[in-house]
């Protein structure tokens, strides 16, 4: 386990009482880590993560783990309560055995969850890239609960309780939660799990199912059961009366993703919308998509407010996956280049183009727009001079980031100014001019930081702001952007 990280405070305390005025074994909460563990100091200066506890409570704490700079503690009381401290929304929350570990956050008001995420960016930000955001944009927010579209839930037919338990893993565990209930799932499949543990432990196969991954549309749900064994007629049929009756669409998973197939073909088109653009994206239930619709379409919308396309201009839609960006680009702009790591993805972006561009009205053309395949980890800087001059980027990178993209672009500035160690610029870059601004998307703040800080100190450009994106709440992960420009 790697260690764990102090975030700076997210929210200013009322009072603040030294740690040395405390009754022995007393501990001031000072901040909150991203694995929801409340951080104090002890009386030596020592680091302690508290699991459960909140910023500027006061508690007492059971330390299980002990390293030279830093300890990790069970709460054991609170004395004085946070004001931020909320009953958690979910029966399955919580520090006991058995807790199921899908959310970590539950127990603090989402307006600060918010504020310590949004906090999470800016340290990360100036910690890791010496980067700050000229303007810092009001954080993206949308539903608490029922916003989770797309899940992978384990399967597990524990034969000594007699029962199959279907959901996420328990806190700190391999072993599947016993999870009756889930709000952060949309209310009909929440509705459905204890049906769905009843299908499954009714099957011959309920042995050898180890999964079924959700994704739900705007209109069908799809859920796709992975089975290592052939599955017997029974099973098809117990599985077609399951569809019938909860309006769900079920797809197979015998091997790898891409042997995902539907149970039977035909029925409606796993798809969402993007209405603010006319966009309809057709998706396969494996394919990536975010996990919150609601907040997809915000982020679109802002994004592309925030690139602000003229119609005379060229885009590059980094990492452009099914095209969740690119399509809506091409609404705007003369051309649009879409660049994906994966084949199947550049296949279903370009028929998700033709779809769209086919039911478009004729002054609502899409613009031209081309999708390539390329493996992104591996940019240089002569790549990036033959795809060409483009006047705005959007970079929606995986959790690695898009470092080797970040460093093409500042090794490129690096040889136009003459920098010392700087290599000879590439053949072409002589008529080839960087993008004047470029909308960066992250799942990572630390990964945009790094990228932040090669763009800014290296690439010649200013962060001109940044904003958080609450795609997940109450857990630990941090979505956000950030804007670059250049003089």
């Amino acid at each position: 386990m790697s260690e764990p990280k102090e975030l700076s405070p997210s929210f200013e305390p009322t009072a603040q009482d030294s740690q040395s005025d405390l009754p022995e074994g007393w501990l001031q909460v000072q901040s909150m880590d991203l694995d929801a563990q409340g951080v104090a100091r002890k009386p030596d200066g020592k680091v302690i993560f508290i699991d459960g506890a909140l910023p500027f409570e006061l508690v007492t704490a059971n330390t299980h783990r002990k390293k030279n700079n830093w300890e990790q503690a069970s709460l054991v009381a609170i004395h004085r309560e946070s004001s931020q401290r909320v009953r958690p929304g979910c029966q399955h929350f919580g520090l006991h055995a058995g807790a199921c570990g899908g959310c970590k956050m539950q127990h603090l008001h989402v307006g600060a969850q918010v504020a310590v995420k949004q906090r999470v960016l800016e340290d990360n930000l100036w910690h890791l890239g010496k980067v700050k955001a000229q303007t810092m944009l009001r954080p993206i927010e949308g539903p608490s609960w029922g916003y989770r579209y797309r899940a992978r839930l384990s399967v597990r037919h524990v034969i000594k309780k007699g029962q199959v338990l279907i959901g996420f893993h328990e806190r700190k565990s391999r072993y599947v939660a016993d999870m009756q209930q889930c709000p952060v799932l949309p209310p009909h499949v929440d509705a459905m799990l204890m049906p769905l543990r009843a299908l499954i432990a009714g099957m011959d196969a309920r042995d050898t199912c180890p999964q079924i991954e959700l994704a739900c549309g705007d209109t069908v749900t799809a859920l796709v059961l992975r089975h290592l064994e052939p599955l017997s007629a029974d099973d098809l049929a117990r599985l077609r009366a399951f569809a019938a009756e909860h309006h769900v669409q079920w797809w197979l998973q015998p091997k790898g993703p891409d042997t995902v197939k539907l149970l039977d073909e035909g029925g409606e088109l796993l798809s969402y919308a993007l209405p603010d653009f006319g966009i309809t994206m057709p998706f396969k239930p494996t394919d990536f998509t975010q996990v919150n619709p609601h907040i997809n379409r915000v982020l679109v919308s802002r994004a592309l407010r925030l690139l602000d396309v003229q119609p005379h201009e060229r885009v590059i839609d980094w990492f452009c996956g099914l095209g969740n960006f690119t399509l809506p680009l091409a609404t705007q702009a003369r051309e649009v280049l879409g660049i994906e790591g994966s084949e199947a993805l550049v296949a279903r972006s370009r028929e998700n183009y033709a779809l769209n561009q086919a039911v478009a009205p004729d002054h609502k053309a899409l613009a031209a727009t081309d999708f390539v395949a390329r493996n992104l980890f591996e940019m240089t800087p002569e790549m990036l001079v033959a795809d060409g001059s483009a006047d705005k980027w959007l970079v929606d990178p995986p959790r690695e980031g898009a470092f080797a993209l970040a460093k093409a672009l500042a090794d490129i500035e690096q040889a136009r100014i003459g920098a010392e160690g700087a290599g000879p610029l590439p053949t072409g870059a002589e008529g080839w001019a960087p993008p004047k601004r470029i909308v960066y998307v992250s799942c990572n703040p630390a990964t945009l930081a790094r990228d932040a800080g090669l763009l800014v100190h290296l690439a010649g450009y200013r962060c001109t702001a940044a904003g958080m994106v609450n795609m997940f709440p109450h857990t630990a992960h941090v979505e956000s952007m950030a804007v670059f420009e250049r003089d």
